[in-house]
């Protein structure tokens, strides 16, 4: 008799967790979970395709960043031969002006393409000191030059397309030091 009050039980669970359903509504809710498939799959093949998105552009930067100075390298390599050519003739002729000649050539020739590609000299000598551009190496106490002016330049600087890359190395000119008044020098005879 347990038995069949344990099973006469299931039976009413089961009848009271039933949700009747008229068929309209039975074939919306199937709808309904075919369109949540569609959408469910939809949205893997989209995590997929990003996924593949940020692996090719990963990439893409990877092989950007390897090549990127790909041109400027090309660029270099006539400046080499030039170099190459120059060093030649200077063995065969054994001419020195001719050699300087040829190596100042280059040398213009290599300013003027590191110019086009946004390089800059900074001007240093004579300007007021700026720690954003100059790198102050020693200081002169001096008349001849304005306190905190570049007096001399020991290594150029430049910019890149506006950013200091290299700041130039100077000597900055600073005041003198006054030399002791004769009335702090000595004491006063009587």
């Amino acid at each position: 008799m347990a038995d069949r009050n344990h099973h006469g039980n299931k039976q009413e669970e089961t009848k009271k967790n039933k949700i009747l359903l008229t068929a309209e509504e039975f074939h919306a809710l199937e709808d309904k979970a075919a369109k949540s498939d569609d959408y469910f799959d939809r949205l893997l093949r989209l995590q997929a395709d990003f996924d593949n998105y940020k692996k090719r552009l990963e990439k893409e930067k990877i092989d950007f960043i390897k090549f990127a100075n790909e041109e400027i390298i090309a660029e270099i390599l006539k400046i080499i031969d030039d170099f190459e050519r120059a060093v030649d003739s200077g063995r065969i002729k054994r001419d020195f002006d001719t050699l300087y000649k040829g190596i100042e050539m280059i040398h213009k020739d290599f300013r003027e393409f590191l110019k086009q590609k946004g390089l800059k000299e900074i001007e240093a000598k004579g300007k007021l000191f700026n720690p954003n551009e100059h790198e102050a190496m020693m200081q002169e106490e001096t008349d001849k030059h304005p306190e905190d002016h570049v007096v001399e330049e020991f290594q150029k600087g430049y910019t890149l397309n506006g950013r200091v890359i290299r700041p130039s190395r100077v000597k900055v000119a600073k005041r003198p030091k006054e030399a002791p008044s004769e009335a702090e020098g000595e004491p006063e005879k009587k």
